[in-house]
């Protein structure tokens, strides 16, 4: 069984790319006032992340096609059954786990939306795509949606939220983690405070970075 290359999902998947590609964040009048110092500030701001991303609730933010379809190979290969993504957004990388997951005989996934129209728009895109019974999408501050009633085991993570809350999240679900438990990270080069913590054997991490835009770790046992 394959979920990921069929309908419905296959040409929702198609759809939703080619929509996030024609509204890039580069050419977003959300962000038109702001200079590359100002941006970079905010992405890398531990307190101004609901101002910032607030003003970005119109767009996808979605990971890559390529990277989507590393995430369902991560998963289906690692037979992860118990999934928690910080921050959904649409909801493109969202039905590429769930596939994985629905390949893989089922279970859960923790969404965490903070954006209340993204998590509706997320929850649309994962009805349309017959995935929506296997997620739990928490609307609100990760901070508090991912601080309590989590899985006892975590097989997979995905961090794809506010660059700057990485290591605050990964505390959250830290202590979850299977021995082997893959965490992606996307765009972390943004957070070097979390870098600089999963690339630390000391920490219990293997890590690398892979191809451009995603940092691969696995929990040591």
């Amino acid at each position: 069984m394959n979920t990921l290359t069929n309908a419905p999902l296959a040409d929702l998947l198609q759809r939703l790319f080619a929509e996030a590609e024609a509204s890039a964040p580069g050419d977003s009048p959300a962000l038109a006032d702001l200079s590359e110092a100002e941006l970079k500030r905010l992405m890398g701001s531990k307190t101004e992340y609901r101002e910032f991303y607030g003003r970005l609730k119109d767009l996808a933010l979605p990971v890559s096609r390529e990277t989507g379809c590393l995430l369902y190979m991560l998963a289906r290969s690692s037979s992860a059954r118990s999934i928690v993504e910080f921050g959904t957004s649409f909801g493109l990388s969202t039905l590429h786990l769930a596939a994985a997951l629905r390949d893989n005989g089922g279970d859960r996934l923790i969404g965490s939306e903070f954006e209340p129209s993204k998590a509706e728009r997320a929850r649309r895109n994962l009805a349309a795509g017959g995935l929506l019974d296997l997620v739990e999408l928490r609307e609100g501050d990760a901070l508090q949606t991912l601080a309590k009633d989590l899985p006892d085991s975590i097989d997979l993570v995905l961090l794809d939220g506010a660059k700057a809350l990485y290591p605050e999240v990964l505390a959250l679900l830290e202590s979850r983690l299977r021995p082997g438990a893959l965490v992606i990270a996307d765009n972390a080069e943004h957070s070097p405070e979390y870098l600089a913590h999963v690339r630390s054997p000391a920490n219990g991490y293997l890590s690398t970075p892979f191809a451009e835009d995603v940092e691969l770790s696995m929990r040591l046992g």
